[in-house]
């Protein structure tokens, strides 16, 4: 896309981190503009954290676990039979590391074992070009969280349904969006005045206030007014961390299991997490609302219970901390780019002036999206971030089986 301004890469970012704030904080002697964008982009932020925006495209393959052939892809034997190469990710220290360093020794296509699922990274463009697909996928980062959370893995049913339930989450996505829009920019201005009254010299926690910020408009878009009482944000939050440190290390290292205080704890939390989603669901069932959230979307789907509160909690859980993940390095790295900033602003006054934002606004945003696509691109905003499809497909001459 291009713009006036002419089309934003990761080269205008500039040196990040030169001269710029620490991560976690935001100088506040940047130049003083108010970024009229900011409460507008939240919509961009939560339509990111519930689809899952993906960095590396990886076919997951469904094999028999003698099986230890990577289908002639150049890469990784397994180092353990069940966790295959869970134990050399964890020394790496990140999956992110992992697969760098995968693809330096194996090159741009490379396969690992990610325990006893072959996994195909593809570290290229290109590569990532030509394995586009228009077959049905679903999203391995919602399996692992399933898994852990102990609900059923992928959707579950016949095609069918699965395709139902699917479009049901969708339109419970867009419905969300669309009715609490206000509410996103009511507490992005609030935020906003926050950092306009600091000092010049204050430092911010950015990281602290974003996820502040995620944590409120998440969980009342998804589960109503309840949360518009602050004791009720700080019990979600507290039960939300507690589980969140086991997403990831948990699932990859299977050290939750082997910890009784750990495994206690987090069961607690999720239970309590669980029945306050049930709560809402039982109290918003059958009534009309004057402004629609995303469980009432779900309830009206013709969804059973136990998928209202797997599909609520998926959103609850991954929806905050993309969100927050998401705000953060954004705004760090417009705070390291003047010059993006000034095109940024530049783009603001053009296309808003003094009106309000609005949806119809956000679409002309051109250079805005820009810059969400390429932090996309280059942050980390989940643990794993994969797809999987069921038809075969074929990458680099190499045939990825259907069922992946």
């Amino acid at each position: 896309m291009e713009t006036e301004s002419g089309r934003f890469t990761g080269r205008d970012w500039g040196r990040v981190g030169t001269g710029g704030p620490r991560l976690g904080s935001v100088s506040s002697s940047r130049p003083r503009f108010r970024l009229r964008p900011a409460p507008g982009t939240m919509l961009d932020f939560a339509i990111f954290a519930i689809t899952f925006v993906v960095f590396l495209i990886s076919a997951v393959l469904y094999l028999y676990p003698a099986s230890r052939q990577a289908s002639g892809i150049p890469g990784m034997t397994p180092t353990e039979e069940k966790a295959g190469n869970l134990p050399d990710i964890v020394s790496t220290g990140s999956l992110h590391q992992f697969l760098v360093n995968l693809h330096e020794k194996y090159g741009p296509l490379a396969s690992f074992w990610f325990g006893q699922r072959l996994v195909v990274s593809l570290g290229s463009v290109d590569l990532l070009k030509e394995h586009i697909n228009p077959n049905r996928t679903s999203d391995p980062f919602e399996t692992m969280l399933k898994s852990l959370l102990g609900y059923q893995s992928g959707f579950g049913g016949n095609a069918a349904e699965n395709h139902a339930r699917k479009k049901v989450y969708e339109t419970s996505v867009d419905k969300a969006i669309q009715s609490n829009f206000t509410l996103v920019l009511k507490l992005a201005d609030e935020l906003v005045s926050k950092w306009l009254s600091y000092p010049e010299a204050q430092h911010v926690p950015l990281c602290q206030h974003m996820l502040g910020f995620a944590m409120k408009s998440v969980t009342q878009a998804a589960m109503g007014s309840r949360f518009e009482d602050d004791q009720e944000v700080i019990r979600f939050r507290k039960n939300h961390e507690s589980i969140w440190s086991e997403i990831g290390k948990g699932f990859l290292d299977g050290s939750l299991d082997k910890s009784s205080p750990r495994k206690e704890h987090y069961e607690e939390a999720l239970g309590e997490m669980e029945n306050t989603l049930k709560k809402v669901a039982k109290e918003r069932k059958g009534k009309s609302c004057s402004r629609q959230v995303f469980v009432d979307a779900l309830l009206q789907g013709n969804l059973s219970e136990k998928q209202v509160l797997e599909d609520s909690m998926i959103f609850s859980l991954a929806g905050c901390v993309i969100t927050a993940n998401l705000c953060i390095w954004s705004t760090y790295f417009l705070a390291t780019s003047r010059s993006v900033q000034e095109k940024l602003y530049q783009e603001v006054n053009q296309v808003l002036g003094r009106s309000p934002l609005t949806l119809d606004k956000l679409q002309e945003l051109r250079y805005c999206q820009q810059i969400l696509n390429e932090t996309v691109r280059t942050a980390k905003l989940t643990p794993v971030a994969a797809r999987l499809q069921e038809l075969e497909g074929s990458v680099d001459q190499h045939i990825i089986p259907k069922e992946v």
